[in-house]
């Protein structure tokens, strides 16, 4: 770990704490109505951080939160939380971290060395995949070209504000929130549609 990651680890909480206190509004948006997507979740593939392609058909059944990391910022330590919670709801959750360097370049490893990151610094066990771009554009992967355009997951346009933005597809495969990063995890504003 970086000299400047152990600092990001050390000043999340009150990263998180000064977003509260200055009355920081974290962005949610919620589907209003079960509104089908209009291109399935479920025949989706990406590649995995170890060269696996993974078919988004084997989540059927699951809520998946979908995460754009990063190692080198202010909201990194939430990989602890999202380990938490992949350990609290395991039996019906699956989270994937899409490493991306769209944001202040602060990812800018390969990687392996983002895998080796994550497992040491955080103990991560959930799904990580290829690292790739999550922002509108030419180079968007596929998962966040379906997660940013309403002509395919139904009626969201919203695409990452930042680093650690969260997407949550419920166990029939319809998008049914995104998160902005200043929302933990672990909060009830989360949790409470995993249920």
């Amino acid at each position: 770990m970086t000299l400047r990651q152990k600092f990001l680890k050390i000043t999340y909480p009150v990263l998180m704490k000064a977003g509260e206190w200055l009355g920081m509004k974290a962005k949610v948006e919620t589907l209003k109505k079960d509104i089908k997507p209009i291109t399935s979740f479920y025949d989706l593939k990406a590649i995995a951080n170890n060269g696996d392609q993974i078919s988004f058909a084997d989540f059927k059944g699951k809520n998946v939160l979908i995460v754009n990391t990063a190692s080198d910022c202010g909201f990194t330590s939430q990989y602890y939380e999202l380990e938490k919670l992949n350990e609290l709801y395991k039996e019906h959750l699956i989270i994937i971290g899409f490493p991306s360097n769209d944001f202040k370049e602060q990812e800018k490893g390969t990687d392996s060395e983002i895998a080796a990151f994550c497992k040491t610094a955080f103990g991560i066990q959930f799904l990580l995949m290829k690292k790739s771009s999550v922002v509108k554009g030419v180079k968007q992967n596929d998962v966040y070209q379906w997660l940013t355009c309403k002509n395919k997951n139904g009626w969201n346009d919203v695409e990452p504000e930042w680093n650690f933005s969260k997407y949550l597809v419920n166990r029939h495969g319809f998008l049914t929130n995104y998160f902005g990063p200043a929302i933990s995890p672990l909060s009830n504003v989360v949790r409470k549609n995993l249920d």
